[in-house]
């Protein structure tokens, strides 16, 4: 866990390090690449001596999961690290303590809401998946907005294509507020978060410059974002005209069945709904082939020929946590809403794709 968050990529050695310090309280390991860092507690460490040492991650992590025995000593003297798994025997030079940074630390943050933990990882798998995965600019457009009121807590993403937003009911404490975080550092938290006991309690805390995530044997910060949310709001339009109720797993599977066949052209697949009829799915092209498939579901409203990117589709598909999707649609060149039926703890707005000219004189014809 803590070898995730290294800053391996980093310019600075002791950043690729994960600082280990021994002491009559275990062993805690601490690793930060600037932007999140990680303090957490080891399990199952015997601690022969205290001391702290700053490991090459890269190295002494690739010996740990190859070592022949599942039980290693570790011993530390004159800026060398000796590992040892049965008969095997390794060295690796180690960082000098003092050039490692201080990490931020909760201790005067404020507190900002609780959850349990199970929960805050299903509001940051559906809530971060929309937007940008490299740093891009304008800031928000790769970073996730953390939101609270009175109740409840929304986390919203965009890459100006598409927006996710999960909501749901915690313990906040003090005034409603937001922040923004960078999508791979709350990324990184869900990994983290995925080691604990999903009925665990997660405290969440802020100051002005982090963010920190609390639980018994973990602290995580990522860096506050300084850049401002788009009022998303405006983007959650009520107007619809068609709608479909429909199996999550067997859309799923049939739209990646279509995918094989666009996915280095266009991603287009066209959906043509009918008023209770099925859904039918095409897809064609140039120099490799067509796709159609017809699922069942439940389809309402005016009928419906609308296009979509296939990718974006099945990511908000995948991120959606039930068994049962609900899409809503607003005539075929306005946004499409993925949520689950009768809930709106869960919203995927997705624009279309213009249908091409022939396939438009075809619905006319």
């Amino acid at each position: 866990m803590a070898e995730r968050s290294a800053g391996q990529r980093s310019t600075i050695s002791v950043l690729s390090g994960v600082k280990c310090e021994a002491s009559g309280d275990g062993v805690s390991l601490k690793a930060t690449d600037l932007k999140t860092s990680i303090n957490c507690l080891a399990d199952g460490v015997e601690v022969l001596s205290e001391g702290s040492a700053i490991f090459p991650v890269k190295n002494i992590g690739e010996f740990f999961k190859k070592a022949p025995g599942e039980t290693f000593t570790i011993e530390v003297e004159k800026g060398k690290a000796t590992v040892i798994s049965g008969s095997s025997v390794y060295s690796f030079s180690t960082y000098p303590v003092s050039e490692f940074p201080k990490l931020p630390s909760s201790d005067k943050a404020e507190p900002f809401f609780k959850a349990i933990c199970m929960d805050l990882r299903r509001l940051l798998e559906e809530g971060t998946f929309s937007g940008s995965p490299g740093e891009e600019f304008p800031q928000y457009l790769s970073a996730g907005l953390v939101q609270t009121d009175e109740e409840r807590v929304k986390v919203v993403s965009t890459d100006g294509r598409r927006l996710s937003l999960s909501q749901g009911v915690v313990s906040v404490d003090g005034e409603p507020d937001q922040v923004l975080l960078p999508l791979a550092g709350l990324r990184e938290l869900q990994r983290s978060l995925s080691t604990v006991e999903g009925n665990e309690e997660v405290r969440v805390l802020k100051d002005d410059a982090q963010v920190y995530f609390r639980t018994g044997t973990i602290e995580f910060s990522v860096r506050r974002v300084e850049s401002r949310f788009p009022p998303y709001e405006k983007v959650l339009s009520t107007d619809r005209t068609s709608w479909l109720t429909i199996d999550r797993e067997i859309f799923i599977e049939a739209l990646e069945r279509v995918e094989v066949v666009v996915r280095d052209f266009s991603r287009m697949v066209v959906f043509t709904l009918s008023p209770g009829g099925t859904l039918k799915m095409q897809a064609k092209a140039p120099e490799v082939g067509e796709a159609f498939e017809e699922i069942p579901g439940d389809c309402d409203g005016e009928p419906l020929k609308i296009a979509f990117n296939v990718r974006y589709l099945l990511e908000g598909l995948k991120a959606l946590h039930g068994t049962v999707a609900h899409l809503s649609f607003n005539g075929p060149n306005g946004q499409m809403t993925l949520s689950r039926p009768r809930e709106d703890s869960f919203m995927y707005v997705l624009m279309p794709i213009t249908l091409p000219e022939e396939e438009t004189s075809e619905e006319t014809a």
